[in-house]
């Protein structure tokens, strides 16, 4: 007999197994019982109360009184729905959202798709995070309980929750972060949740943490926080590479429109729980066939940007809303550059690009550099910057080589391609840095 089938039953949420079957729990809140759909990918699907297989271990479903799943704080399908075809699906989540939330229409159909994304997320390496940002009383947490009652395993929290359970439920469960009053960027004690949005969009990326055995033995341990994230925010985060992972809305900016309800109607959970069984009759037929996209890329944008919506991209069968896609990641390239060339470390190469360009200002001092980065503005947060201060940035914020000759600090003119490159990178036009 197997270690396995004399270890008990193994609790389970979902599980895709070796021969491409899949495995999802289920939850009716009226009969307050969970049971395990089990699916074949060019086959039909059964629910079971267990699941046995071949080699002995035994799969059940989790409790229906776990606390978690009882309280909604995870929110499951009851049953596996009727699924037609995915432009119907689709329809049907942009149509649901529309009567609930007031979103711009290309952001609505953004989300619509973000939220069939969240259903066959595993099958891509790579994941934005979806955000509405703005004032309080703009509508995001409308926003965020409509679009995350749709999302595959939604997990609701917020940027002031303990940050132990969310890594317990994210390893557990899965799915999808919903956070709302995200706004700790300047909390220490919730800095561990920066961590899950940095890693989090990345399969393979868990987040280490120190845990201990019943012996109070260290027992690090890693936890598993890629998957979908849901955010609302009243402002962004200080990390640049952080809020390239964000597809947003930005509330507020608009009246708010007349047939939307004030409070949240009874209506939205039952349409949303329907939803939610056609979204996994969805996923249990169509997700073997899902598969990345890359002829769906956007021409002209960073890597990054094309890296992080890639997912999103192949689930959109509209080239027109591809289209808008694009050229809402073309509009946040720019954003991110002008804010990026706004920066101390902007201005200075574009300081530095100045006197490299000079033709008459022989060798690159660095205080000429300082003189310049002070006239172009420096960081309006300090007074002026000394030269000690500047070949400090340029050695530790740009990797910039200093050395001293003739009892004064120059930037060599070896380093004249790092600086063509920091020009290129920040905005600065790469010919106003070549000799």
């Amino acid at each position: 007999m197997s270690d396995r089938a004399t270890s008990g039953p193994t609790p389970t949420v979902s599980r895709v197994l070796p021969d491409g079957r899949l495995i999802e729990l289920l939850y009716d809140p009226e009969r307050r019982a969970t049971a395990l759909a089990l699916a074949d990918p060019d086959g039909p699907v059964a629910v079971h109360d267990a699941i046995d297989l071949a080699d002995g271990e035994r799969l059940v479903p989790y409790a229906a009184d776990n606390n978690l799943i009882a309280t909604g704080c995870v929110l499951l399908p009851s049953a596996v729905g009727a699924f037609t075809t995915q432009a119907a699906l689709v329809a049907g989540v942009q149509a649901f959202l529309h009567r609930y939330v007031d979103l711009s229409p290309t952001f609505e159909a953004i989300a619509a798709h973000y939220v069939l994304l969240s259903w066959v997320y595993d099958a891509f390496h790579e994941l934005p995070y979806l955000r509405l940002r703005g004032d309080y009383g703009t509508g995001k947490t409308r926003a965020l309980t409509a679009i995350g009652a749709l999302c595959y395993k939604p997990f609701f929290a917020s940027g002031a929750s303990t940050v132990s359970p969310i890594f317990h439920v994210l390893d557990a469960f899965g799915g999808t972060l919903v956070l709302d009053e995200a706004d700790f960027r300047f909390s220490d004690a919730t800095a561990p949740l920066s961590k899950i949005l940095n890693n989090g969009n990345t399969a393979g990326l868990p987040v280490l943490r120190t845990m201990t055995n019943r012996h109070k033995e260290l027992n690090p341990r890693a936890f598993r926080v890629y998957g979908p994230k849901l955010v609302a925010m009243r402002h962004g985060f200080a990390d640049r590479a952080l809020e390239s992972r964000f597809l947003t809305e930005e509330t507020g900016q608009r009246p708010l429109r007349s047939d939307i309800p004030i409070q949240t109607p009874p209506e939205l959970h039952r349409e949303a729980l329907d939803l939610r069984n056609a979204l996994l009759a969805w996923r249990l037929t169509q997700r073997a066939r899902v598969r990345p996209h890359p002829d769906r890329q956007a021409a002209g944008v960073d890597p990054r940007l094309n890296q992080t919506a890639l997912s999103l991209l192949s689930l959109m069968e509209d080239p027109a809303l591809r289209a808008e896609l694009h050229q809402a990641m073309s509009r946040e390239q720019r954003r991110m550059a002008a804010e990026r060339a706004a920066s101390p470390e902007g201005l200075l190469v574009q300081a530095l690009a100045e006197r490299f360009a000079d033709p008459a200002g022989g060798r690159v001092t660095v205080s000429a550099v300082t003189e310049a980065f002070n006239r172009l503005g420096g960081d309006s947060r300090t007074p002026p910057a000394s030269p000690r201060q500047v070949g400090w940035r340029l050695r530790e914020r740009l990797k910039l080589a200093t050395a001293k000759s003739n009892g004064v600090f120059v930037i060599p003119a070896g380093e004249r391609g790092k600086v063509e490159a920091l020009a290129a990178r920040y905005g600065v036009p790469v010919e106003s840095a070549a000799a």
